[in-house]
């Protein structure tokens, strides 16, 4: 098991772009192993790359249905509807407020092998993949969310 540190506000990587993957290799492996186990030990519901100082394309999600789903390369191709939520993130500590964001997305993306995959994702599962998938673009869910507070804990 190997955590990485969780890169927080202020930290300028979380403000770039991302860059495609393009190696399909045993370091993107170990990269997506250890932001598993740094997910697992923060008690996140998603992370992405950038939030562990590395600038590329990649994320994963607890679904905790059907466990862990990493996306590589991730593009939504489609949204409908609507959904006002809360949200927090493990980048910017003790923070929370409600976004805006789609009820159902498609994505496509590519697993850890550079096979593609395309899936709808709905409710709050499609809630993570848009603010992880922000994270890529260097978009922070406080730069769309209203009524921003600080956590009661």
């Amino acid at each position: 098991m190997a955590f990485r540190k969780i890169v927080t506000v202020g930290d300028d990587v979380l403000r770039k772009k991302c860059f495609e993957v393009t190696a399909f290799d045993e370091k993107l492996h170990q990269l997506l192993d250890d932001m598993k186990d740094t997910l697992y030990k923060a008690q996140g519901a998603g992370l992405a790359a950038p939030q562990v100082g590395v600038l590329r394309r990649i994320f994963i999600i607890d679904t905790e249905e059907s466990g862990y789903i990493e996306m590589i390369n991730p593009e939504i191709v489609a949204t409908s509807g609507t959904q006002y939520v809360t949200e927090g993130c493990l980048s910017v500590p003790g923070k929370w407020g409600e976004v805006t964001r789609p009820k159902t997305v498609t994505v496509k993306f590519k697993d850890r092998y550079g096979v593609e995959h395309k899936i709808k994702a709905k409710d709050f599962f499609a809630q993570a993949v848009c603010h992880e998938n922000d994270h890529l673009n260097g978009v922070l869910y406080i730069d769309k969310a209203e009524n921003l507070r600080n956590s009661s804990k």
